[in-house]
Parts: C-alpha cells; structure tokens; sequence
C-alpha cells in the first residue's frame, strides 16, 4: 500500500488504529459467535472470505478499496482464534506444551521463507503474490472442510473414524 498507492506513516496508524479498535470492540462477540457456531463454519468463512481479500488485493486500483480490503483482511484475522479452540477440543492437554511449540515453529518457518520467496516475486508481479495467498487460503479451506461439527479427541477431523 505504500508503493501502490502512496500511503504515508499516518494512513498506515490510521489503519493500525481503526484494526486495533475493531478487535477491541468485536474480538469477544466473535469468540461468542465461533462458539456458537462452531469452528468448521469459522474457519469455512475466515479461508473463504480470504481467497477473495486476497484476490482484491491482486486487482485493486483504488487507494480507499485497498484499505477497506486490509481491514476486512483483518476481520477474517480475528477468526483465527477458531483455530486455537479447535485445537483444545481435539488435543490431550498433556499434550498441549508440544503442540503449541510445533505450531509455533511451523509458523516462524514460514514467516521467514515465504517473505524471501514472495518478495523475490513481488519485484516481478505483486498480483502474483496475491494470487497465492489466495491459493493458500484455498488450501486452507480445504482443510477446514474436514473440521467435524463437533470436533472431539475422538473425532478430530472427518478423516477420523469414530472411537468409542
């Protein structure tokens, strides 16, 4: 966005600041609505929703449609947290310390590689790293397609057959 379109240290606070507000004021009632609903559908929605954010991104050309896709973005964001309640419904808590390290490795993994390769490809194409992170949303919804209704130990994905 500051490339593309210009924006300076005070528009990217003011996007900071209208995110940071937004999960202040909604974070709670979305964890309130993942709960009710379910994590399948959380995450259905936040992948779904991101395929299309970030094929906004690939195409857009103006600077006010930027900004509303990077805050949208950002709501898909706050779903995240479907993620780590998923998690704690189908993990054994003894468990849980060296799952959430091997998360939290994976993550770091890819926040260092994939920066290094798509910046590379951002010098040539940045609709092509946007198209993607689409990819990878899609991806991404794939797997939560096979989030059960009910996640359990003993039914952890759609996979799983059934244990008594």
């Amino acid at each position: 966005m500051v490339e593309k379109f210009g924006y300076d240290v005070a528009d990217i606070a003011a996007l900071y600041l209208i995110n940071q507000s937004f999960n202040l004021l909604f974070a709670a009632k979305i964890g309130a609505w993942i709960g009710r609903v379910g994590e399948r559908k959380a995450l259905i929605l936040e992948y779904s929703g991101l395929i299309l954010v970030f094929a906004g991104y690939a195409v857009v050309e103006h600077p006010w449609a930027a900004a509303g896709l990077y805050v949208v973005d950002h709501f898909f964001f706050a779903l995240a947290i479907a993620i780590k309640s998923y998690l704690q419904k189908i993990a054994d808590p003894q468990d849980m310390a060296s799952t959430a390290g091997v998360s939290f490795t994976i993550n770091h993994i890819a926040a260092v590689v994939l920066p290094v390769v798509l910046g590379v490809l951002w010098l040539y194409s940045p609709a092509w790293v946007f198209a993607i992170g689409s990819m990878l949303a899609a991806l991404s919804l794939l797997c939560s397609l096979l989030v059960p209704q009910r996640p359990c130990a003993e039914q952890p994905t759609l996979l799983a057959a059934p244990r008594a």
